[in-house]
């Protein structure tokens, strides 16, 4: 990539994948964005910053992803009117961002006009008063006063029309979230999700760690992608450190961020029969799914691979026996995949349910920003595995795996094909395996270094930005999961369907919820 962006002129990030930055002010933010746009660039993450302790008010950063690789446009902005040009014109993802930004910084974008373009509080929650932004640096943490919470939603009027609220509360175990249904019988004539009720401070609690000692909580961002994220920390860690892990310490990584995908591929598989009443599907899916949860905790030591990825490398090892377990286990689990794969293709009563249902076209998941699992459901090969220059995986040659309907049919096929995917890359890395240290000393963390990480989760691109402070502590670190793209196409998926296959569709994109809520 040339060192501009719209004539920009950017500044070389260190790491792991080609990445590049750049101050700009309001004009440039917005040329750049304009500029990448046009390219077929996508917006990856926009966050806040509180630089007043610098004398610098505030900070808006936009993390943009090219062809070429990533570019972090950073805009300073006066902490005595905090306003930034809207992105949301180009990039419909960032509105969630942009609201998120203001509810925890009290940074607001506005649009060309001098409106917000969507104003209604995010994340709040009346969790505190509305003069409070939790991410600014004077705020104390602790039970914060009360505000209201009239939350205004779309309103969708007609004969016949009506609403259902569902949540956030829900029946069973899972996690929190409001969906606002307006049908005509039982179709879907439009869904407004109101996220947020996950809020557990993380970006606030990162703030007080060590660079070292927030790795153990990036792993618990989102419970089921410990690995992605704890890669993307340790990946963001070393960039800024100027630390390179060994060769095996990279195809460990890799060899845990594809048992992830099979392990949540699986599990999805299993869900997604039992909301067709194919109960079979769900019992058989889960009993394989169990089989290789029992493997990780006794051959890496976690069910779920917590903490096994650490900065420097890794925190486990894989012998000559534990690779024939491991090369025994795949052909298992390949042979029971292809037989529930028979099953559920030729199985008319879930093909019934699942063909058509909960269609997201391409030129809608492209408007939307739509990323990973779910993008590639609907016509659109991209993978952070295949991007030039993400080791290990250009030595390993991940095969894309895509789909064009873009249905909970077309989600069902890319789940079973990335998980004989991950299977085959599993085989290939333990015969790739060659000596070098499990985990390299760090390199020292100059305050104000910055550093990316970016990882392809089980479900889409897994960020994290980190800025190091001063005696090894964290300034401010950003995680970002896919999930805050691929949520809004939720929304538009459900149209037109009706209201009993909303658990159906909503399981076929299986997004977090504490994810996109920190």
């Amino acid at each position: 990539m040339t060192q501009t962006l719209a004539g920009i002129q950017l500044t070389a990030v260190d790491g792991a994948v080609p990445a590049w930055r750049a101050e700009v002010d309001a004009g440039t933010w917005r040329t750049a964005c304009e500029a990448a746009h046009r390219a077929g660039g996508r917006l990856a993450a926009l966050w806040a910053s509180d630089e007043r302790d610098r004398q610098k008010g505030f900070g808006v950063r936009a993390l943009l992803v090219l062809y070429e690789g990533l570019v972090c446009l950073e805009l300073p902005i006066s902490a005595e009117r905090p306003t930034y040009p809207d992105l949301s014109d180009l990039f419909a993802c960032a509105g969630r961002m942009q609201r998120a930004a203001f509810d925890l910084m009290g940074v607001q974008a506005v649009a060309p006009d001098g409106r917000a373009p969507d104003a209604r509080r995010w994340l709040r929650h009346a969790a505190w008063s509305a003069e409070e932004f939790p991410l600014r640096r004077d705020f104390a943490p602790g039970r914060a006063a009360p505000a209201g919470d009239d939350y205004s939603f779309v309103r969708v009027e007609g004969e016949g029309v009506h609403e259902i609220p569902v949540g956030p509360v829900h029946a069973g175990t899972i996690e929190p979230g409001h969906f606002r249904f307006s049908i005509v019988g039982e179709k879907v004539l439009r869904l407004e999700e109101r996220l947020g009720y996950k809020h557990k401070g993380i970006e606030k609690r990162f703030e007080s760690m060590t660079l070292e000692d927030g790795a153990r909580l990036a792993g618990r961002v989102s419970g089921d992608s410990t690995v992605a994220f704890a890669w993307a920390y340790a990946m963001a860690l070393e960039s800024l450190c100027g630390t390179r892990p060994s060769g095996r310490a990279l195809l460990l990584r890799a060899l845990l961020l594809e048992r992830e995908r099979i392990v949540n591929h699986l599990g999805d598989l299993g869900y997604l029969g039992n909301d067709c009443s194919l109960a079979f599907g769900f019992a058989q899916f889960w009993r394989v799914k169990e089989d290789v949860l029992r493997a990780n905790a006794r051959l890496f030591g976690h069910r779920y691979l917590m903490d096994r990825i650490v900065p420097g490398g890794v925190d486990c090892d894989v012998d000559a026996a534990a690779a024939n377990a491991l090369n025994e286990e795949a052909l298992r689990v390949k042979d029971e995949l292809r037989t529930l794969r028979s099953i559920y293709y030729n199985h008319a009563g879930l093909q019934d349910r699942c063909v058509t249902t909960g269609r997201l076209l391409p030129e809608t998941a492209a408007r939307l920003g739509v990323v990973g699992l779910a993008a590639r459901a609907s016509g659109h090969a991209m993978d952070a595995r295949v991007h030039p220059g993400f080791a290990p995986y250009e030595r390993l040659q991940p095969k894309l795996v895509s789909h064009r309907n873009g249905d909970v049919a077309a989600r069902i096929v890319v789940r079973f094909e990335e998980a004989f995917e991950s299977l085959r890359l599993q085989r290939v890395i333990l015969r790739s395996l060659a000596d070098g240290a499990l985990r390299v000393p760090l390199g020292p963390a100059r305050e104000g270094a910055f550093g990316i990480g970016w990882v392809e989760g089980w479900r889409g691109e897994v960020l994290i930005a980190l800025e190091a402070g001063a005696d090894g502590r964290i300034r401010r670190c950003h995680p970002h999961d896919p999930s805050w793209q691929n949520w809004p196409a939720l929304e538009h998926a459900v149209i037109g369907n009706i209201v009993p296959d909303f658990p159906l569709v909503n399981k076929s994109f299986n997004l977090s919820y504490s994810g996109a809520d920190l």
